[in-house]
């Protein structure tokens, strides 16, 4: 199995005409470095825990660890059991990132499990620490960047990518500016892929245009929740600028639209920049049992079936699950 994946990737990436070999990268896990063909099925754009309360309260002693994994656990072994391998954990720091817990869910799921560094800005900023707005885009960094070379708080657990966030105002705040410029600034230093919440057109290109001044290359960004941009034009313009197209709230009541979407960037031929998963998960601090986890088998379930039956085909599939995410996460400068 191995070899295939490593052959399929290796001709999809000489397909993409492009001179550095995706064998080289490497993909970052919560327990350690694996190759990108070691990646294999993978949902993208996950949650484990989030918890809501605000970056001024939030911390450890909000979760029992043993608790958690108890209630999330039957879910990581339902999409293990469904042929996944991968899963991308996208909780931000102030937000219930636990690198520990995650790595504990790996161990015992058998799934490999990313983390992240970076700020989530939207909501006006709940969930920024107080020092984020004194500091400059460069200290920022240093801090991620030192989470990349040293470990997340002392475990020595390293992030797979940069997380970011921003609100989907016009033009951004000095704040998500300062943002995205820090996530520059460590991905030129790291080589870590930058996956910014980021919902509509206008924000994601003005995101574009930040990386460019900072000399990052659009195809070190992933426009996250995309599928709120109702001009699907705009998914073809960023996806031909290189961005990667990520439609990552997939659940059985919108079945249709993201047929709909994916189709557009298929009839394009931009199905090589395109990230497909549910936004799932969220067992809630608080609550009892953690809430109302939702499961992470929509896609599954749903999706390919009505992908299946819209002509597309295995290799399309392939394309967007196991092909696309190694080539996005895959750690290199660019």
């Amino acid at each position: 199995m191995k070899t295939y994946l490593s052959l399929s990737i290796f001709l999809f990436f000489l397909s993409t005409a492009c001179q550095e070999s995706p064998l080289d990268w490497d993909i970052q896990t919560v327990r350690g470095p694996i190759s990108t063909d070691e990646l294999g099925k993978t949902l993208i754009h996950e949650h484990i825990l989030v918890d809501f309360i605000g970056a001024d309260s939030t911390g450890y002693h909000r979760w029992d660890r043993a608790e958690v994994v108890q209630e999330v656990l039957p879910y990581l072994q339902k999409i293990k059991d469904l042929g996944f391998t991968s899963l991308i954990e996208c909780t931000p720091s102030y937000l219930g990132r636990d690198p520990q817990l995650l790595k504990t869910l790996s161990e015992k799921s058998g799934l490999q499990i990313l983390t992240n560094t970076g700020y989530y800005g939207a909501q006006r900023n709940k969930f920024i620490p107080e020092h984020a707005f004194s500091e400059t885009a460069q200290q920022l960094a240093d801090r991620w960047i030192k989470e990349w070379e040293e470990g997340i708080e002392g475990t020595g657990i390293k992030p797979g990518f940069i997380k970011i966030s921003v609100d989907q105002d016009s033009i951004l705040s000095p704040m998500h500016r300062k943002l995205i410029r820090a996530a520059a600034i460590t991905h030129r230093t790291t080589g870590l892929t930058i996956a910014s919440h980021t919902l509509l057109a206008v924000p994601a290109f003005q995101q574009m245009d930040i990386l460019k001044e900072e000399g990052v290359a659009p195809d070190a960004f992933i426009w996250v929740h995309a599928q709120a941009e109702e001009d699907l034009s705009q998914h073809v313009r960023a996806a031909r600028g290189g961005a990667w197209i990520s439609l990552d709230n997939v659940n059985a009541d919108q079945v249709d639209h993201y047929v709909e979407m994916l189709s557009n960037l298929k009839e394009n031929d931009l199905l090589h920049r395109v990230l497909i998963s549910h936004d799932a998960g969220w067992y809630s601090p608080g609550e009892e049992k953690g809430g109302d986890f939702r499961a992470y088998t929509d896609l599954n379930e749903y999706l390919l079936p009505a992908l299946r039956k819209a002509d597309f085909s295995e290799e399309d599939i392939d394309q967007m699950l196991v092909h696309n995410p190694a080539v996005a996460f895959g750690i290199r400068k660019r």
